[in-house]
């Protein structure tokens, strides 16, 4: 569960372009802009949330449908 949780922040802060990579002709780095991987990550929530309760509230409406066939 740590694991999944932890892949999630790092996925938000590389959509939101927190982390960056920089090459030169002698070594690799990574990048970590502190204040736009918080940013991206509570965006990235937000969104998660929403979305959420949007398909909570869209099941709430279906329960009212009637899905039997009649022949």
């Amino acid at each position: 569960m740590i694991k999944f949780i932890i892949s999630v922040v790092i996925i938000l802060a590389l959509i939101g372009g927190a982390i960056q990579f920089v090459s030169t002709a002698e070594s690799w780095a990574l990048v970590v802009n502190k204040e736009a991987a918080m940013s991206s990550i509570q965006n990235g929530a937000i969104a998660v949330y929403e979305f959420i309760k949007e398909l909570i509230a869209d099941a709430d409406q279906i329960k009212g449908v009637d899905l039997a066939i009649e022949k």
